[in-house]
């Protein structure tokens, strides 16, 4: 019997999902798709997107749940197992996009308050929350934080020796900018 999917499970599932609706080459929306396919079946689940009339949904269900590839829904007597995301409906904005701009505005804020030391160190953030949890910086918890400093700054930022040395106060400067209650990490 395959495990529940844990929410962080989930949320990196759509976020793979939406990178590889996004990207323009086939070779990296495959590469998305493969690494989705891959977390998904360490719990037992498999993934399709369900395309409707007006909106396409990702739908994540057991693999028991499949015979000759395809799903067998109407030997299945619980279907709450499997969790449905959606991915666009009618008239819905691009999640993505929406939170890319919020993301860049929050940037803008703290590059007029504070300069643009800290101001690249709120753009680093941004691309890390927008591209790898497509959320709001200040939605960040202290798992989400301490990722970013301990690995995606350093490897993916190139920061300087002044970017490193205050990125602590940069995170701040976003949260404050933001209205978002900084995690105790950052406090």
């Amino acid at each position: 019997m395959a495990e529940e999917l844990p929410p962080d499970v989930l949320a990196e599932v759509e976020r793979l999902t939406l990178l590889a609706r996004s990207v323009a080459g086939e070779t990296e929306a495959t590469a998305h798709r493969e690494a989705r396919d891959a977390r998904l079946y360490e719990f037992g689940f498999r993934a399709r997107v369900r395309e409707e009339a007006d909106r396409e949904v990702l739908v994540c269900y057991p693999a028991e749940w499949m015979a000759d590839g395809v799903v067998q829904l109407d030997r299945i007597e619980d279907r709450s197992r499997a969790v449905e995301i959606p991915l666009s409906g009618v008239g819905e904005e691009d999640e993505w996009a929406v939170v890319e701009a919020h993301n860049r505005d929050v940037v803008a804020d703290v590059d007029a308050t504070a300069g643009p030391v800290h101001a690249a160190n709120a753009s680093a953030f941004a691309d890390f929350m927008g591209n790898h949890y497509v959320r709001r910086v200040e939605s960040a918890g202290e798992a989400e934080v301490r990722e970013f400093i301990e690995h995606y700054f350093p490897r993916n930022a190139w920061p300087s020796s002044e970017q490193r040395d205050v990125v602590h106060e940069s995170l701040r400067l976003v949260f404050d900018v933001a209205d978002g209650e900084p995690p105790s990490l950052l406090r």
